[in-house]
């Protein structure tokens, strides 16, 4: 891999190096410390939009590799507007050994990486998320022990992290199923790729409007927000439209018994998930936002050392 920046463009081996090298440098982590392998090596840490965990994993794990992270937020590079994107790309090539860039489009990724001449890493975009997919996967894994067999099950809006966890599911063989209410699916032009992945690994791939039919044998259910960043003037709509795919007792209790709940974060308590289920036995949430840590340093160790 030269950059990571889109699940679409990666192989299932070179996912499962990713999920493999995250592994190794957790283990190594939590054994003592790792190994220096970035030392001297310098991230920018480019912001369009805010983030907790984003920023703390990718500075934090800078650190653990021996690296050091820069963080630069929207006022100071105004992405595409004060300053083009390829200018961008190239004015921090000759400063830094890479980029992490969270942003709102996803052609600002596709931009930098073009005319970067440093490893890209995709923090987040309006297509999808690859960093927390590999959280995620890595999460699956440590709770389940294995990806085979497994049917992950995602509640709520078709935005960038549903596409994500069909893409990375479609690849690596685990069956997905999605429910989200009428006009708010996965479009069909994605749906159709991660056909054809899961088509070559064996996975399912299953779409309802019913969230019980969705969940029932899961052994992951997931869900984020209903209203992302950049669509604020469609909260009031969505509210209206999506508590009954709102992920509480009743709906997981139509799951394996020994299911796992999942959720990105930041979760708005109440709406699309209750207390009781992100605070109960099923909750995996806060293992999962760690895993973020391990999973990107893979990425960075890949790409950077």
């Amino acid at each position: 891999m030269e950059n990571f920046v889109s699940l679409t463009e990666l192989s299932a081996d070179e996912i499962w190096t990713v999920l493999n090298k995250a592994v190794k440098l957790k283990q190594e982590w939590k054994s003592g410390g790792n190994r220096p392998i970035l030392k001297g090596k310098i991230l920018a840490l480019v912001f369009q939009k805010p983030s907790l965990r984003t920023r703390v994993s990718f500075d934090v794990g800078m650190l653990h590799l021996g690296g050091n992270a820069l963080y630069l937020s929207p006022n100071e590079i105004g992405l595409g507007g004060r300053e083009s994107v390829p200018d961008v790309a190239r004015v921090l090539s000759g400063y830094v050994d890479g980029i992490m860039a969270r942003t709102f489009s996803h052609d600002h990724i596709v931009q930098l990486a073009e005319y970067a001449s440093v490893p890209v890493i995709n923090g987040l975009s309006d297509f999808n998320h690859p960093c927390q997919a590999m959280g995620d996967f890595l999460t699956i894994l440590e709770h389940k022990g294995t990806l085979d067999g497994i049917t992950l099950t995602y509640v709520g809006d078709g935005n960038n992290v549903a596409r994500s966890l069909m893409f990375t599911a479609a690849k690596l063989g685990v069956n997905f199923n999605i429910a989200t209410p009428e006009g708010y699916e996965i479009e069909q032009e994605y749906v159709t790729l991660a056909e054809n992945d899961a088509a070559a690994s064996g996975a399912t791939l299953q779409f309802f409007h019913d969230p019980v039919a969705a969940v029932t044998g899961s052994d992951v259910i997931y869900t984020d927000v209903w209203t992302s960043m950049g669509q604020e003037a469609e909260a009031k709509k969505r509210l209206a439209v999506f508590p009954p795919y709102q992920v509480n007792d009743e709906l997981v209790a139509h799951a394996k018994d020994d299911v796992i709940v999942m959720h990105c974060l930041p979760a708005h308590r109440g709406e699309e998930i209750t207390d009781s289920v992100a605070d109960g036995a099923h909750s995996v949430l806060f293992p999962q936002a760690e895993n973020r840590l391990h999973a990107q340093k893979g990425i960075l160790a890949l790409l950077m050392a």
